[in-house]
């Protein structure tokens, strides 16, 4: 919890649950990230948060954007990015959106397989394009691997195939997974890329990019690498698999930029001990699965809580939302402990909650109405 959000919370009380986000915190995560890989040009992935102040306070810092839609890439342009900082990310895009895109005068486009890159070369003739390849996820505790990126031996196929279609074949790109803890997850992806790099070259094509994604982590309620310790392994990788000659470096992070910057204040709404002879209680709050925890799923990203209580005798939960649900559990394997004195009615804190929480909220599922959303 930064000064400015424990501030906000002692002097403003809105209706839970909400998300406070502290914007001085996102500035220092870019220039920490800068200063740990200077090489590489940033694009925010702007679905880890899109709110118009963080992508405004991004611009200002000289960010550019990784767009994952029409929407996000409109969003950007309103919050004063330039066309020419923001890349269109997603391998699955509607013609509509490339057409819009490239309208609006973007030109850098991801791809993965040959019917994308047919629709990139009729609908923004002369982009660069960039491959995306299937790297292993090991490691990531919100893996990606499985919907996208192909192999290396279509990559080298589709990357030629750019270049005769008229697009300029920029790069190669892979994502090790989101939440990565393994540092050794981007050395592998890497040593693949710059063997397939070396051979696109060696057959003419003009390659001078590499996209190493995003999945540097945030800290939950376990301890992560630091983002020095990514840099080094990243650069050390880089250096081994292309030595003096290196290409263009462009990264995309998200979680690591906003997660720690927000906070979550909600209710609790009951606390039951379900079975009178087991000794966990059941901890439902005014915030879930579809409030916008949707992360929880899997019990994959696991937050921190904190209450009033910290410091007084604990005890076993399973935590909840409030919807009529099923599937609207937190936690209920994760070995979590909360205040025996914890009842209805009082708040809790659920901490780096600036990533992945805001657009993951429903629409008035229950009719509860969505997370609402305050910037300091």
């Amino acid at each position: 919890m930064t000064p400015k959000v424990a501030r906000f919370l002692a002097e403003q009380h809105p209706a839970t649950p909400f998300l406070v986000l502290d914007i001085d915190r996102v500035a220092q995560n870019y220039a920490t990230l800068r200063t740990a890989l200077p090489l590489a040009q940033i694009y925010y992935a702007v679905k880890a948060n899109p709110a118009r102040p963080v992508l405004e306070r991004l611009v200002g810092l000289g960010s550019r954007f990784d767009a994952a839609s029409i929407e996000e890439i409109r969003s950007c342009l309103e919050a004063g990015a330039t066309p020419q900082a923001i890349s269109f990310g997603n391998t699955i895009k509607k013609v509509s959106s490339i057409q819009a895109a490239y309208e609006a005068g973007v030109g850098m486009y991801a791809f993965d397989s040959i019917e994308e890159l047919e629709k990139l070369a009729e609908h923004a003739p002369g982009s660069r394009v960039y491959c995306r390849l299937m790297v292993e996820n090991s490691g990531a505790e919100w893996p990606l691997s499985r919907k996208f990126g192909t192999t290396i031996e279509a990559a080298r196929a589709l990357m030629v195939r750019a270049g005769e279609l008229g697009l300029d074949p920029y790069g190669l790109s892979f994502h090790v997974g989101s939440q990565q803890t393994n540092t050794g997850s981007y050395e592998a992806a890497i040593a693949r890329v710059a063997m397939l790099f070396t051979d696109l070259r060696d057959a003419g094509v003009n390659l001078r990019m590499v996209n190493l994604g995003g999945g540097f982590p945030a800290r939950y309620r376990d301890e992560v690498p630091a983002i020095d310790t990514f840099a080094g392994a990243i650069m050390e990788a880089m250096t081994r698999g292309f030595g003096n000659a290196l290409p263009e470096m462009v990264i995309e992070p998200g979680r690591s930029m906003v997660a720690d910057a927000g906070l979550v204040r909600a209710e609790v709404v009951l606390v039951s001990r379900r079975d009178p002879a087991e000794p966990v209680r059941w901890v439902y709050l005014d915030i879930g699965r579809f409030g916008g925890l949707a992360e929880t799923e899997g019990e994959a990203i696991r937050y921190r809580f904190v209450t009033e209580h910290e410091g007084t005798e604990t005890g076993p939960v399973a935590l909840a939302g409030p919807t009529c649900d099923g599937a609207d559990i937190l936690y209920e394997k994760s070995n979590y402990h909360m205040p025996l004195a914890l009842k209805s009615g009082e708040l809790v804190s659920v901490l780096s909650t600036g990533a992945y929480v805001t657009t993951y909220a429903s629409q008035r599922f229950n009719g509860f109405l969505p997370l609402a959303e305050y910037y300091v």
